[in-house]
């Protein structure tokens, strides 16, 4: 074989190889996996948003004070005798501790769990948050913030149950890989501690905190299932749609039961 046919031979393998290559990438990027936090879209035409508030009508049940004579160490974290957090509102009827999700309408999108961790903290002998929200396969870390010893032992229906002591000023790491709405959280060491872990397959989701609201974005335009989650009270759902770049209010009003 003269030289010439050889390199005539080689560059048409190089261009095979880059050819080969693109094609691979175009597959690639034409899967339907999103990563957590960026447009969450693989369709285009823009994202769109949904926002408002979560009330709560009628006659605020009154909350129950917790008796933690059983540790004085916990007792004297609190100025006033801390309260089950079970329904808490502000004078507006704004309530706390809702979670908002999309329940239906993202198809077979697929999305990368967050590299940062979702945080509970042990604080005054409480769980704080109360309600935590957080991704499948996300870290969760678990702090120990209190003089004492504690345990958190989460009882899960969809995903492995673990239960693990806590040491004062200690921390552990865990994670949840399939989604669970909501894991009730427990110590049993101090059983008026008590808690929520919501776990979901996509990024779509908020706690509403003290003013009620709540602010989805980033959302491909469609047609969606919105849902409110809350302890007591149940769930509430309505149903969207949401063109290319618009922006929806929606409002959830809870009952007493």
């Amino acid at each position: 074989m003269s030289g010439r046919s050889f390199e005539i031979r080689r560059t048409k393998s190089r261009l095979l190889l880059l050819i080969l290559a693109v094609a691979g990438t175009m597959v690639i990027s034409g899967g339907r996996r999103v990563n957590a936090g960026g447009a969450g879209s693989t369709t285009g035409g823009g994202s769109a948003s949904v926002k408002g508030i979560v009330t709560f009508t009628g006659t605020v049940p009154r909350a129950k004070q917790i008796n933690m004579a059983a540790d004085p160490s916990c007792a004297k974290q609190h100025a006033a005798p801390a309260v089950i957090q079970e329904v808490v509102t502000d004078k507006e009827g704004d309530l706390q501790n809702v979670i908002v999700f999309i329940s239906d309408g993202l198809g077979d999108h697929a999305f990368d769990p967050p590299t940062q961790s979702a945080v509970i903290e042990q604080k005054g002998c409480l769980y704080q948050p109360h309600v935590l929200a957080m991704q499948a396969n996300q870290p969760l870390e678990v702090v120990n913030a209190d003089p004492v010893m504690h345990n958190i032992h989460p009882m899960p229906n969809n995903n492995r149950e673990w239960n693990k002591a806590e040491v004062p000023g200690s921390k552990i790491d865990e994670s949840f890989p399939r989604q669970e709405i909501a894991i009730p959280v427990k110590c049993n060491l101090h059983p008026w501690m008590r808690g929520y872990i919501a776990v979901f397959k996509h990024p779509y989701f908020v706690v509403t905190g003290k003013d009620g609201s709540f602010d989805l974005g980033n959302l491909p335009p469609g047609l969606y299932t919105l849902t409110a989650w809350h302890e007591k009270l149940g769930t509430m759902t309505q149903k969207i749609t949401l063109g290319a770049n618009e922006t929806k209010n929606i409002d959830f009003v809870f009952k007493s039961m």
